[in-house]
């Protein structure tokens, strides 16, 4: 993480930034010279996770309607501009089936994953971004293109994140990028529950041969949040260890199918 990114002096918003892929994301911005802003519903984690990267946060819910202008405000007080904005908080509730699921958590599912970015991505953008330019980075998930198992609510929010990343880059071009990184599992609390069970067998299971690291998707934030991406926008960067192509994989399900049929491989 070096300066080489093209990020000294920028000033940059994470929300979900004290823990996990946001808390990954937010050091690596700052090692690359942004001042950054961190916003979490947790103010004890808000203040230490601010005071460890030199930057400044604001506690609170992003799916308050009036947090995203207060953040906003509060970034162009301090820091005099805003050039990043990342939107990673999310939450995975309601987890179970559809036919379950609780209708106010589905509409809070809603309010957190797809509304509270749109209105964080207006409050840049009239605020700095129209005037000045931008760039705004989605974190959505792999799991966004296929169902599956009890996660339906997450994975419907997360479709729409994604159609709305796309659609923004659309209406916000020239001035503003707007990209989104899909991670795979990635060794998370907000995901402790799929991977510490079996983390093995789940790593054996891809391609690459590990869970994802916080980290892994931190870098790839940054690349689309820099000058390196200055001719990327409307984009989906898979940050998966190979979770789509594993069906290819020696440990994919075709493979196993081959070997059982008795067809040698090379």
């Amino acid at each position: 993480m070096t300066s080489s990114y093209g990020l000294s002096g920028r000033a940059a918003v994470v929300t979900g930034g004290t823990r996990g892929i946001g808390r990954a994301v937010a050091e690596a911005l700052a090692a690359a010279g942004a001042l950054v802003c961190v916003t979490a519903r947790d103010a004890a984690e808000v203040r230490r996770t601010a005071a460890g990267l030199g930057g400044i946060g604001l506690a609170g819910s992003v799916a308050d309607p009036g947090h995203p202008e207060a953040l906003t405000e509060l970034v162009l007080r301090e820091f005099g501009r805003l050039d990043v904005v990342v939107n990673n908080a999310a939450t995975n509730r309601p987890y179970g089936p559809l036919m379950e699921a609780d209708p106010d958590a589905w509409r809070e599912a809603f309010a957190v994953n797809v509304e509270a970015p749109l209105r964080l991505v207006r409050c840049a953008w009239r605020g700095w971004m129209r005037e000045h330019g931008g760039a705004v980075v989605n974190v959505c998930t792999e799991g966004a293109g296929h169902a599956g198992p009890n996660v339906g609510a997450y994975g419907t929010t997360k479709a729409a994140l994604l159609h709305l990343t796309g659609q923004l880059a659309g209406e916000l071009a020239p001035r503003v990028r707007v990209n989104s990184v899909s991670p795979g599992l990635v060794r998370t609390e907000m995901a402790r529950f799929v991977w510490e069970p079996g983390e093995q067998e789940v790593a054996a299971g891809l391609p690459l041969g590990r869970i994802g690291e916080p980290q892994d998707v931190a870098r790839a934030v940054l690349w689309l949040a820099s000058d390196a991406a200055e001719w990327v926008t409307g984009a989906d960067l898979l940050v998966d260890g190979g979770t789509r192509v594993r069906a290819a994989s020696t440990a994919g399900p075709y493979a196993v199918h081959e070997r059982l049929r008795g067809v040698p491989e090379d």
